[in-house]
């Protein structure tokens, strides 16, 4: 049962600690094995291109994100709620101060990418006028371009929609309520719940191998790749704890797809990207707590109906 508005969720409905992390290892396993599903339960032939490829596994993923938020649903007791907002709430699917759970976080993941932005901004400035063939076009319809071209391309849908919805849905709108009402305290989910996300992107290591990349290169890449996502992982769970709203990390997620790793210097910008990385970095350590308070993303801290604790943040 949730707890019910207007009341203080003092003691969430618990579950047992190991059934949390078993439904949680679940379903990192899931997500990443429904993906071969296609090929090897369904045996259909393989794809024939890139975009049909990507497409199943479009599908795979809804698949395993809707079957992770029904398995969520009946562990946590979801279907006794007769609001359905107060159902999608468990989730952090929220309709209330959304603008805030958007541009905030946004404009706060943004601080880590400020010598990347310097970067770009420098790079674009010095290509702007002109196509890759050297005819001159102005910087608008060089945009257009790019985004006509952006909207057409697979992996853009992959890495900027499909992606970060559905991996935030399992990863934290599932995983995190039920780490929380298995007795687990915010900061250990905090640092501990990435290891599911980490493992479900050990398939790299499986693709690069079939692509014929040698295993040393396929490891240090792989590995490179769990150690961002690991202290990404932190801050998703963080954001998502903090303002209790799914968009967040969500937002985020796809502010990180779309710049990779931060840029901390640049020979073409004289010390501009290194200071500007500095001082963005500088400036979101210190904006993080009171950029993610409770009170900015709802109105009432003692009549919580959602699972994730953000009116107990001390």
């Amino acid at each position: 049962m949730a707890t019910p508005a207007g009341s203080h969720p003092a003691s969430p409905p618990a579950i047992p600690g190991k059934a949390a992390v078993a439904a949680c290892a679940a379903m990192a396993v899931s997500y990443v094995a429904v993906l071969y599903a296609p090929t090897l339960l369904l045996r259909l032939p393989p794809a024939t291109s890139l975009r049909a490829f990507f497409h199943r596994r479009f599908v795979c993923a809804a698949v395993s994100s809707a079957a992770s938020v029904l398995a969520t649903a009946a562990l946590l007791g979801v279907w006794s709620l007769s609001d359905s907002s107060k159902a999608l709430a468990v989730f952090g699917i929220r309709s209330d101060h959304l603008l805030e759970a958007v541009v905030v976080p946004l404009l706060l993941t943004s601080l880590v990418y400020a010598g990347s932005f310097v970067a770009r901004l420098w790079a674009m400035s010095s290509s702007c006028g002109t196509d890759d063939d050297g005819v001159g076009v102005s910087c608008t319809e060089k945009l257009a371009r790019w985004m006509q071209t952006s909207l057409q391309d697979v992996m853009v849908w992959r890495n900027y929609v499909v992606a970060p919805f559905t991996e935030e849905l399992v990863f934290r709108a599932c995983m995190i309520p039920l780490l929380l009402c298995g007795g687990f305290k915010m900061y250990n989910i905090i640092f501990l719940s990435p290891i599911f996300f980490s493992l479900a992107h050990l398939n790299h290591l499986f693709e690069l191998h079939q692509q014929g990349c040698n295993f040393m290169r396929s490891l240090l890449i792989v590995g490179v790749q769990l150690g961002y996502t690991v202290i990404f992982g932190w801050y998703a769970a963080f954001l998502f704890i903090r303002t209790g709203n799914l968009v967040s990390p969500i937002v985020a997620h796809i502010l990180c797809n779309m710049m990779g790793l931060p840029v901390f210097s640049s020979q073409r910008t004289r010390g501009l990207t290194s200071l500007a990385f500095l001082a963005g970095s500088v400036s979101f350590f210190c904006l993080l707590f009171p950029a993610t308070s409770p009170k900015l993303y709802n109105a009432r801290l003692d009549g919580c109906s959602c699972w994730h604790g953000y009116c107990r943040w001390s």
